[in-house]
């Protein structure tokens, strides 16, 4: 199967400490955290391409318009989903959500390039440790 407009996916994840916004020093608040939340949905969409990709390619994500609309308890399950809506080259656009276990708490678009992964990492900056 090649990649497609209208292909989805999906990534879930069960909200426990360490996915909480507390975790992360934004307000101390034992909920969902925003990054969590944009993390589950890029995962998503990587899972969806990635299988589709040929080997020794990947994608990278390069932007994320996101509302997070409700706050999710711990021990709420979330599920992001990721639709595949525009294809331009390397570029892929993608309809995202997220629901947890009553209602929709996050939706909006996000983007990610096709890379092949040797190039890429060959153009990252060494760190002095790595030198």
């Amino acid at each position: 199967m090649a990649l497609t407009v209208g292909m989805r996916g999906e990534a879930s994840l069960v909200v426990g400490e360490a996915q909480t916004a507390a975790a992360f020093g934004a307000g101390g608040v034992l909920v969902l955290g925003t990054p969590v939340m944009i993390g589950l949905m890029e995962n998503a969409a990587w899972q969806l391409v990635q299988p589709e990709l040929p080997e020794g390619e990947s994608t990278v994500g390069t932007l994320v318009n996101v509302r997070h609309l409700a706050a999710t308890s711990m021990g709420g399950h979330v599920v992001a989903t990721a639709e595949l809506i525009e294809m331009d080259d390397r570029r892929l656009v993608f309809r995202v959500s997220a629901r947890d276990d009553t209602q929709l708490i996050g939706e909006g678009t996000h983007e990610r390039f096709r890379i092949v992964l040797e190039r890429f990492l060959a153009r990252l900056p060494r760190s002095p440790e790595a030198q």
